[in-house]
């Protein structure tokens, strides 16, 4: 079955950018390239679903290691990412292994017109457009893609074998390497998440002594003793109570977020075993998939059964009387009861923004730290949107509000203390509480430490200058307070005091800037295209199965077309005058493995594709008044 495409080829533009990244100074063009098929990959490093996609296209780099090059065009979000440093950091991170174009004007992102993170854009050897996909979850349409780009370019001698342009970068040496989360351990050490090394260590008090490791030390995973177990980019560590911990055979669970597992680890032994998770990214599912509620997680699942996405950080809450999982994979919050195994959806929709209300109307936007206060309120680093998080809960345990003290959106970021509605932060990725019941926020892309009181509803700034910090915790050894950050670009745990007087800094607030969409007043057609990969067909059986979600920043600029309905075409209405805005758009499609007849069987693999798109937009009267958006498609 060949991929239909366009018998009008567009021509792929140049790369142009600041700087290359592991090609030993080399600076590519696209004739460089010539030959090969060339994967362009859109994507910024605080993005999760870009985070996904690098881990997607490692089995489909290693298989063509000879005819394929993926080439990442970093196109920052936030101020920070901008940073040359701060890119090579994250390409070490994140085990990087294909040439990095660094384009922090985005002037590549503009040339091929990406309006999202993550996007896709495939160039056959001759250097033409061959497609052009947004989001995740499309590397078997690309394996299949390849393939048949392979058969047609050897037919015609365009496919040149061979090695690719990549050449790795010395890795830092360290008995950490970009640490995540740390926990103070009952008998004065600390355990930390060794992400860079797939792993945990166990630090005496002066933080940087190593008692011992638990973990082999490569990614993978692997139950059982300490020197054996795997892991894939640890990242939140929580120790259980004393009383929950007792017959459970484990002390700590650890999310470990690649995997989409959660592990337990008995200190005593350090022997680790998977409490939950089945290993398959929960964005997948194929419940979800063929139309069920991904919400709904039955009480009796077996909790090595069900998938989750990405926990980056875990909680043992005292209010809820269960751990707390920040899902950052799927925009919300989870539960798990380790003397039951049950796993539930405790907050969020799965949406990716910043909505505050009841638990099943909030939105969230990759949260990646928790910490509880002695009320039992549970703040949330919610790192996409910049933004605190405050979760409540009744009696019951059940999550009774989502409001957000400090936060804007998507787009929304900057350095600014003060009034708390005022003030503004970049990706923030840790939280922790004060004695005084003040939160410390990890502000990791300015930083630096700063606190939120709710007293008073200021935000103020403890220290600064810190190394993207990823975690804090409070110290209560001494007597005078101090915070243990994890100081992930530094590769170490720092003591820092709380002091007595906060600065107060104003940095100034600022939004994302990218090029904004100009369309015509009045209606807009909506267009989402879609092209099921070769070899499956889109899964009628129940329905429709296309989805779109709109909404618009702000909300009175759209009075029709607005809310979820089938189907991925729409008309909008804009409001009269309004002149510029944003609008919200997510887009799904499921699809089935299909026979050769083209029916599905019925326990066929199915595949979910989603996007969330925001669109920045002008009006203008010489504009068009039609927006077509790509989930994926074939040219």
């Amino acid at each position: 079955m060949k991929t239909q495409r366009s018998t009008t080829p567009v021509r792929a533009s140049e790369l142009t950018g600041r700087a290359w990244l592991n090609t030993g100074d080399r600076q590519l063009d696209l004739e460089a390239l010539r030959g090969k098929i060339v994967v362009l990959d859109f994507w910024s490093f605080c993005c999760i679903n870009c985070l996904h996609v690098l881990d997607e296209l490692r089995p489909l780099e290693e298989k063509h290691s000879d005819v394929l090059v993926t080439v990442g065009v970093h196109s920052p979000k936030f101020e920070h990412e901008a940073d040359p440093q701060a890119l090579a950091a994250a390409v070490d991170r994140y085990e990087i292994t294909h040439p990095v174009l660094d384009d922090p004007e985005l002037k590549t992102w503009d040339a091929y017109t990406a309006r999202a993170w993550p996007t896709l854009v495939v160039l056959d050897p001759e250097g033409y457009i061959v497609a052009h996909l947004s989001g995740e979850g499309h590397v078997q349409g690309l394996e299949s893609l390849v393939e048949e780009l392979v058969a047609e370019h050897d037919a015609k001698g365009t496919l040149h074998r061979g090695d690719g342009p990549y050449v790795p970068r010395p890795r830092p040496e360290g008995d950490l390497r970009f640490p995540g989360k740390s926990v103070r351990l009952p008998d004065g050490s600390f355990l930390v998440t060794d992400t860079g090394h797939h792993r945990l260590v166990q630090l005496e008090d002066d933080l940087t002594t190593v008692r011992r490791a638990i973990g082999f030390g490569t990614k993978g995973w692997a139950d059982g003793p300490a020197d054996v177990a795997r892991f894939n980019e640890p990242q939140g560590v929580a120790l259980l109570p004393e009383s929950v911990r007792a017959d459970l055979g484990y002390d700590l669970i650890v999310a470990d977020t690649v995997n989409h597992r959660l592990r337990g680890v008995e200190l005593s032994t350090g022997k680790v075993r998977t409490l939950a998770g089945n290993g398959v990214q929960r964005l997948l599912d194929d419940a979800r998939a063929r139309g069920v509620d991904p919400n709904e997680i039955p009480a009796d699942a077996v909790p090595t059964d069900v998938a989750l996405s990405s926990p980056w950080d875990v909680l043992w809450s005292t209010a809820a009387d269960t751990l707390v999982i920040a899902m950052a994979g799927t925009h919300q919050l989870f539960s798990f009861d380790p003397r039951t195994g049950q796993v539930a959806v405790l907050a969020g929709t799965g949406d990716e923004g910043l909505r505050d209300g009841a638990a099943t109307e909030s939105w969230f936007a990759q949260p990646s730290g928790l910490a509880e206060d002695s009320a039992g309120t549970v703040w949330v680093a919610d790192s996409e949107s910049s933004a605190l998080r405050r979760v409540r809960f009744d009696e019951s345990g059940a999550v009774t509000s989502v409001d957000s003290p400090i936060g804007e959106g998507l787009f929304d970021f900057g350095f600014r203390d003060g009034a708390a509605d005022q003030a503004r932060l970049q990706h923030c990725l840790g939280v922790a509480v004060l004695p005084d019941n003040s939160v410390a926020i990890a502000d990791t892309y300015n930083g630096a430490i700063r606190r939120y009181d709710p007293s008073t509803h200021k935000v103020s700034t403890l220290t600064r200058g810190l190394a993207e910090p990823s975690g804090v915790i409070l110290d209560s050894s001494d007597e005078q307070p101090v915070m243990v950050v994890v100081e992930a670009n530094s590769h170490r745990l720092v003591r820092v005091p709380v002091p007595k007087d906060a600065q107060t800094v104003d940095e100034g607030a600022a939004q994302m800037q990218r090029k904004r969409s100009p369309i015509a007043p009045g209606d807009l057609d909506l267009v989402v295209r879609f092209s099921a990969p070769a070899g499956q067909k889109l899964d009628t059986r129940w329905g429709d199965p296309t989805q779109l979600k709109v909404s618009s920043s702000p909300a009175e600029a759209l009075v029709d077309g607005d809310g979820t309905a089938q189907g991925l075409t729409r008309t909008l209405r804009l409001a009269d005058g309004v002149t510029e805005g944003v609008l919200h758009i997510t887009a799904r499609a499921a699809a089935c493995d299909g026979s050769p007849d083209g029916e599905i069987p019925e326990h066929a693999a199915c595949h979910l594709y989603q996007q969330d798109w925001g669109i920045p937009f002008t009006v203008s009267a010489d504009a068009e008044s039609e927006l077509t958006l790509e989930l994926r498609g074939l040219d």
